[in-house]
């Protein structure tokens, strides 16, 4: 089955109802291509992924596979004491420090995060260590959206 920019104009249920739609048909095997402007759609509902930028398809791939090797995760980590600079002894690990000083960033690579647990505990530890005390902390990790828009920049 096509859909070409099925929820284009669409009111929320109507889209709802769609997409419950769209879900059962492929509980039954039938194959979907979907042609859509809203990716967070594609996200939820693809497989696969085909990335088209200036007519020209320039990546297909299985969307778990493509947010594992493309995506990023960030670990924000929030001080009770701001910082004027990151201590010369983090400067190991991935950590950019912000611009007011009181948030921590720590940044990695999907697909390496296996690894990341000793560095990520060993980068904690670290930050008792030299007096760093964190109020709280939120991670976030890459969109199909995100993902997108940096292969369509670095395409163009």
């Amino acid at each position: 089955m096509f859909l070409d920019e099925p929820t284009a104009g669409v009111d929320v249920e109507l889209r709802h109802d769609m997409w419950n739609l769209v879900r059962k048909l492929r509980e039954q095997g039938v194959t979907v291509i979907l042609t859509t402007h809203y990716i967070e759609e594609a996200e939820d509902m693809a497989d696969r992924i085909a990335v088209i930028n200036n007519g020209e398809i320039i990546l297909v791939q299985d969307k778990e596979q493509l947010m594992g090797q493309l995506g990023k995760k960030e670990l924000h980590l929030q001080l009770t004491q701001p910082l004027d600079a990151l201590p010369p002894a983090m400067s190991a690990h991935p950590l950019t420090l912000s611009a007011d000083g009181r948030t921590l960033v720590y940044t990695y690579n999907k697909e390496s995060e296996d690894n990341t647990g000793k560095s990520l505990s060993e980068m904690l530890r670290q930050l008792g260590d030299v007096g760093i005390e964190l109020k709280d902390l939120q991670s976030r990790e890459s969109s199909l959206e995100d993902i997108f828009v940096s292969l369509v920049r670095k395409d163009s």
